[in-house]
């Protein structure tokens, strides 16, 4: 099993419940193929760059799932025939990127503590004593 990032795109929709229906029925064909859905990301409405097929925006999902390598290939074909999806890309997560991102995220965040902690510090010591 291996992760893979699909941003979906979805038109025609006005409320969140089609929103929602869309891409479950869209997810429900992960999981006929034996693959799981990890993460679901909603980015809302956008607007094309340029037009594609009469249309001039859509609802953007962004989908961590994790499946069979030589399943995604047979993924993208039934994605083709469900109507609802507009567009689909499906981009393989790299580990070792993904663990270096993580471990910059920790290292801004320790910098960010000790900084926080210094102007705490710095704050408390300017600050007259009350008797």
């Amino acid at each position: 099993m291996k992760k893979y990032d699909a941003n979906y795109i979805f038109v025609g929709i006005t409320r969140e419940e089609v929103l929602d229906a869309y891409l479950e029925k869209a997810l429900a064909e992960v999981t006929k193929l034996g693959g799981q859905v990890l993460e679901t990301v909603k980015l809302g409405k956008r607007v094309f760059s340029r037009p594609m097929k009469k249309r001039d925006s859509g609802v953007y999902a962004k989908v961590r799932l994790e499946m069979d390598p030589d399943k995604v290939a047979e993924l993208v074909k039934r994605y083709r025939l469900v109507e609802e999806v507009f567009r689909v890309q499906i981009l393989a997560v790299d580990d070792r990127r993904e663990a270096k991102i993580a471990q910059e995220k920790t290292e801004r965040a320790e910098i960010l503590a000790k900084r926080e902690a210094a102007a705490a510090a710095a704050s408390a010591a300017a600050a007259p004593e009350e008797a």
